[in-house]
């Protein structure tokens, strides 16, 4: 690959594979400050964020999404998401950094906690939520100033603040079948870039691919290749915008033998060419 997505553990510290039980905050200004207010493209490949703005405003790039933020609001960053941000000079807020083990401390695969990290997304906060959350945020930075690792108060905090600002709950609905949906995105996380086919992800289920088929149906209204094949369109999405990497590089990276192949699947896909696809200006 030509040029790579900076990776990093905390903005401009170097790629870091997170240690369980990772867990950090700071202001925004801490660090913005320092570059002139301004985040540039990156991921985070083993860690989630949860951006937090208290006054001010924010341009966010979430792949490849804009959107602009005033605050009180949040944003929800997965692992492996390209994001970076534009902060009126002054904003106020924290940001709020955790190794993806985080999400055990979810009772189930039902669990919102669950949803709600690997979803991520940007949402406005009403007042009390905005104004339980900030308390927290403050409650954990004074925290981290006694930092001992792995502190149980500091995480209790942190799953409070984020079940806060998590919007909405999760759909009602089979637990069992909630699992094993949950189960099937972790597998298809893992093994997206070997093609495997559906009886491999039935196979580790311990399902049919008939069972699995409506069970994609039932919970998200599509087929499990399907969702297989988005996973793999989002990642040739950040390779080719935030990268110089040509299509034919793009597609030897996904595991596609054929770069022509390659370039069906993704207008199939995304609606264009991957030659159209433009790194932003972030």
């Amino acid at each position: 690959m030509a040029r790579s997505i900076p990776s990093y553990a905390l903005y401009g510290e170097g790629a870091a594979r997170a240690p369980g039980g990772f867990a950090h905050i700071e202001t925004i200004a801490e660090r913005s400050a320092l570059h002139d207010w301004e985040i540039g493209v990156h991921r985070h490949d083993h860690f989630v964020q949860v951006l937090l703005v208290e006054e001010g405003h924010a341009a966010v790039l979430l792949d490849g999404a804009d959107y602009a933020l005033e605050g009180p609001g949040r944003v929800i960053i997965p692992a492996g998401a390209v994001h970076g941000f534009r902060f009126r000079q002054g904003t106020g807020g924290f940001v709020l950094t955790l190794s993806t083990d985080f999400s055990t401390r979810a009772s189930g695969g039902a669990d919102p906690l669950i949803a709600v990290l690997a979803r991520g997304g940007v949402e406005a906060l009403s007042f009390d939520t905005a104004r339980r959350a900030f308390w927290l945020a403050r409650e954990m930075l004074g925290l981290q100033q006694e930092w001992q690792e792995h502190d149980p108060l500091f995480m209790a905090l942190a799953e409070a603040l984020i079940r806060s600002v998590a919007a909405g709950g999760s759909s009602a609905g089979d637990a069992r079948s909630d699992r094993r949906l949950e189960r099937f995105r972790q597998l298809v996380e893992v093994h997206y870039r070997q093609h495997r086919d559906l009886d491999f992800y039935a196979g580790a289920l311990g399902m049919t691919r008939r069972t699995l088929s409506r069970m994609t149906a039932a919970s998200l209204g599509t087929s499990p290749m399907d969702v297989i094949h988005r996973r793999l369109a989002l990642e040739a999405q950040r390779l080719l915008r935030f990268t110089n990497a040509t299509a034919a590089q793009v597609a030897a990276e996904l595991g596609f033998e054929d770069p022509s192949y390659f370039s069906r699947f993704y207008q199939r896909m995304t609606g264009r060419r991957p030659s159209r696809e433009k790194m932003p200006t972030h």
